[in-house]
């Protein structure tokens, strides 16, 4: 029998060490994107650590991926002094005559960011889609931007972070790529792969760069890594996907004064319930904000699920990732809507599969778990 476990309300203590996890990373400027942003964070530290509450915000911030009709579209914005000085797509539609557009719209669309210093932006003529895109995720950035310099105030002091945190997954054109860090005091102290590409010659292909690839992690404490000769595409993946981690435990410590006492060691990453407590699947969130689960490979694609969750409540539901091509087109268009629906309405993992689509299904309540674990269960 179904049942509806109700996420449990807590009150956030504030998010006064934001600044505290970013000294983790110890990044330098780099040409890669992915390290551009993680060395930004840091320099926005020093820089709240100096100037105090209220100190402009400087670094690179990566909104979320806005999926559109031709695929998803990602920018990333750099600031100096709370002024966006550059802006710059981490993805956008590729394929086909997408290649023509993505190429003709997102130099406009980058440029028109820095005159406007806003998502209020004019669509690109004959992008429409892809415009749209950007500027979800644009404003996704500068949301992340002006809670960072909330929360900035204040940070001197902030606690050290450890814990466990999964990376999105990142697709290649041979398969998704995963990584997993565990922090230690602000140290990344293990990396490890949750997926690479697997098959063939990319079996050899991931033996060999992996181990590398994590080595150099703990090396450099940096996503400013060398791409393993033979692997571009596995290494670019795997960097993309070891900011996104870096970037959850950049977010992570919005909740550290959850009921934490003064000068208590940071909490370690969301776990999941204990079986004891709470059955499989319910996931109870407790924080607020925007959580993403895990990529989940199903039989016909990949499944991802992001929440948004307020006042301990689940408010939205949506699919980062979804099976397409041939059925499939038809497939997730009926059966994502329903999964959407029933997760806002049980406020769990704990949905009934849509008939039809119980591969797509799997992956969707194994995804949403996955988020809810990491709002905390």
């Amino acid at each position: 029998m179904k049942k509806s476990h109700p996420l449990r309300r807590v009150v956030l203590a504030g998010a006064a060490t934001v600044s505290g996890i970013v000294l983790l990373l110890s990044l330098k400027p780099s040409s890669d994107p992915g390290s551009a942003q993680a060395a930004g964070a840091g320099a926005a530290a020093q820089e709240a650590a100096q100037g105090g509450a209220g100190a402009a915000v400087s670094g690179a911030i990566t909104g979320d991926a806005s999926q559109t009709q031709y695929g998803a579209v990602q920018v990333r914005v750099t600031v100096s002094n709370g002024k966006i000085t550059k802006a710059e797509t981490v993805q956008a539609p590729k394929g086909g005559q997408s290649d023509q557009i993505t190429a003709d719209a997102v130099p406009k669309l980058n440029q028109a960011a820095l005159t406007a210093q806003s998502a209020d932006i004019d669509a690109v003529s004959g992008a429409t889609y892809t415009s749209e895109g950007y500027k979800k995720s644009l404003q996704s950035a500068i949301d992340k931007m002006k809670a960072s310099a909330g929360a900035s105030q204040g940070a001197a002091g902030a606690a050290p972070v450890s814990g466990t945190f999964d990376g999105d997954a990142a697709q290649t054109q041979y398969g998704a790529v995963q990584v997993r860090i565990t922090v230690s005091n602000n140290q990344i102290t293990k990396a490890e792969t949750v997926q690479a590409p697997k098959g063939g010659q990319s079996d050899q292909i991931t033996a060999d760069a992996v181990p590398k690839l994590n080595k150099a992690v703990v090396t450099k404490q940096s996503p400013d890594i060398d791409a393993v000769s033979g692997a571009t595409y596995t290494s670019t993946g795997y960097k993309q996907s070891l900011q996104s981690a870096i970037d959850k435990a950049n977010a992570s410590v919005g909740a550290q004064g959850s009921g934490a006492q003064e000068g208590s060691k940071a909490p370690e990453a969301p776990k999941a319930p204990e079986a004891s407590k709470t059955p499989e699947g319910s996931g109870n969130a407790q924080a607020g904000g925007t959580f993403t689960g895990e990529a989940v490979q199903t039989q016909y694609g990949t499944v991802q699920v992001r929440i948004t969750v307020s006042g301990g409540e689940i408010t939205k539901a949506e699919t980062v990732q979804a099976p397409k091509g041939g059925q499939s087109d038809q497939i997730t268009a009926d059966a994502v809507p329903k999964l959407n629906q029933a997760a806002v309405a049980a406020g769990s993992a704990d949905i009934d599969a849509v008939s039809g689509a119980t591969y797509t299904s799997g992956g969707y309540k194994k995804s949403l778990q996955s988020a809810l674990d990491q709002a905390g269960g």
